[in-house]
């Protein structure tokens, strides 16, 4: 036996290497994991010598089963994908998770939240709206419920929050672009969620430390149709001569996939290669931004890890309960994706 106390049943997934999900599994229904898992665990429970505390255990298994994931629009390939990983992590863990989109509508996302009340939740994975938020009903939900944030931050509000890190991503583009080309301008429209706003920050901050003076374009648009209002837009400052370099950073990649289609419009060719007119990038690496034409420079985000790391925050919480401690910020860092376009 080795002499190390273990003293919660995360210290225990981690000494002896089984996943989180797989040990709350096997402690809920031995029976539900694999017999050469069960075995494994079984094994490791005599090597540490440690016995989970069967009262916190009971405890948790009173809650119902239930997990609620919340996405600001279902709609884009971002979050479905994200929201998908987090649903299967979840049912492996023997969690039954429900699956509610806001629709960008802020008066919806409230409701989806008192929903969720009726359900009796063990927890909640919520990205919000952000800016267009209820940022006292969802605090006051947070406060009710365990509640983990990921992919959009409303500061202080939540047991944790779980996302990437902008200023970093965006960092990581204009050192890039700037490398290899002229300097990129950044296009972008009315912020819809903080994070928005970030990456016009860590784009400001990215050119100054280069030396170079930011050229930020904003186009007029609202709401999440993000392609059409980059198409529209992009048509309006090709035709007029507004574009102050040859390079166009945009705030996120469905953003860059309307300036492509208009950029094709108004027959300019995109790409690094000789005799090309302009270099478009992008952040995201949206599931549809390799399939375009070109394919499209991006900034990727750990899908993965963000998905693993907020279901293993809220598993925590269900598990340990709500501290008394700091809520938990982790950011994620952004690689960069070099495609046709850029």
């Amino acid at each position: 036996m080795d002499d190390s106390k273990i003293r919660n049943m995360e210290q225990f997934a981690s000494v002896s290497g089984i996943s989180r999900p797989t040990v709350s599994k096997y402690f809920n229904d031995p029976g539900s994991v694999r017999p050469k898992t069960r075995a494994r665990i079984e094994e490791a429970l005599e090597r540490y010598d440690y016995r989970p505390n069967m009262f916190a255990v009971n405890q948790n298994r009173r809650l119902t089963k239930n997990v609620g994931i919340v996405v600001p629009y279902l709609a884009d390939p971002f979050f479905a994908e994200i929201a998908r990983n987090i649903e299967q992590r979840c049912m492996q863990a023997g969690f039954w998770p429900t699956l509610f989109s806001a629709h960008g509508d802020s008066t919806l996302e409230v409701e989806i939240l008192d929903s969720l009340r009726s359900l009796k939740p063990a927890g909640v994975l919520l990205a919000p709206l952000g800016r267009a938020s209820d940022r006292a009903a969802i605090e006051k939900f947070c406060d009710d419920v365990p509640t983990i944030l990921f992919d959009s931050n409303i500061e202080g509000v939540g047991d944790a929050f779980i996302g990437s890190d902008n200023t970093q991503i965006v960092r990581l583009s204009v050192d890039y672009l700037c490398r290899t080309g002229d300097a990129p301008c950044f296009f972008e429209m009315p912020p819809v969620n903080p994070n928005a706003n970030k990456r016009r920050n860590g784009y400001i901050q990215a050119m100054e430390a280069n030396g170079l003076e930011p050229q930020v374009i904003r186009v007029e648009g609202t709401g999440w149709g993000f392609e059409e209002v980059g198409y529209h837009g992009g048509l309006d400052i090709l035709s007029k001569g507004l574009l102050t370099s040859d390079t166009v950073l945009c705030s996120n990649d469905r953003l860059a996939m309307g300036f492509l289609a208009a950029c094709y419009e108004r027959g300019l060719r995109v790409g690094h290669a000789k005799g090309c007119d302009l270099r478009v990038a992008g952040h995201d690496d949206h599931p549809f931004s390799r399939f375009g034409s070109p394919t499209l420079t991006t900034i990727a985000q750990d899908y993965e890890k963000i998905s693993e790391s907020s279901v293993e925050a809220l598993f925590a919480l269900i598990e340990g309960g709500r501290s008394d401690g700091p809520r938990i910020d982790r950011l994620f860092k952004g690689k960069l994706v070099m495609r046709a376009s850029a």
